[in-house]
């Protein structure tokens, strides 16, 4: 998943978690400004793929037919494009990362979300689900704030995956290694409070 992707849905979730999946503008700091500018490069080159389609590919058809579709605008506030009525939220493909990555979280995913951004420990014992079946590209597989490669920041690239968040006993047992194989379930960010469990998928 790329860091960018991340700091969007990160930003989305800690406002759908909190406030009812009301517009608001995004918190002022350096993650919520992040998803901002991606958001208005997305702005400027929408139109080649329909966002509501492009949501709905992240997850299952069970899922992601009845899901929240959301979008951030490019002030921060959250655009609803579509209402949901099962518990879940789809975000479409950003434009503005190098490659596919729409995703689809559940409730208690937004929650381990809202403490990420909000540099919180997550909520203990809730796990979430992230889908996101069409891949991310890239992303830190040591920093949780990382935002570009460095030479000791472990820069990792994985395809069609699940994340499973909010839980570090489920962890056991899988490689958390700095550079793990993606094409095998893996341990992000280990060591640290967001540390969860990448499970690529066919």
């Amino acid at each position: 998943m790329t860091m960018a992707k991340i700091q969007l849905l990160l930003a989305t979730s800690a406002i759908l978690a909190c406030d009812g999946c009301k517009p608001q503008p995004a918190a002022p700091n350096a993650v919520a400004n992040a998803a901002t500018a991606n958001t208005a490069a997305a702005d400027t080159n929408a139109g080649s793929r329909d966002p509501i389609a492009s949501a709905m590919s992240a997850a299952p058809g069970s899922i992601a037919g009845d899901a929240m579709i959301v979008m951030a605008n490019a002030d921060g506030s959250m655009k609803t494009l579509r209402e949901g009525k099962n518990g879940w939220t789809c975000m479409p493909d950003s434009p503005a990362t190098p490659g596919p990555d729409p995703m689809c979280m559940d409730a208690n995913a937004a929650k381990w979300a809202a403490a990420w951004i909000g540099h919180k420990s997550p909520p203990a014992g809730t796990v979430g689900l992230i889908y996101m079946l069409e891949g991310g590209t890239d992303a830190s597989n040591t920093d949780p704030y990382a935002t570009s490669p460095t030479a000791d920041n472990a820069w990792v690239k994985t395809g069609p995956h699940i994340m499973v968040v909010g839980s570090q006993d489920l962890l056991k047992g899988y490689s958390s290694g700095a550079k793990p194989d993606t094409k095998s379930p893996y341990v992000m960010w280990s060591g640290t409070p967001y540390a969860h469990l990448m499970a690529p998928v066919g």
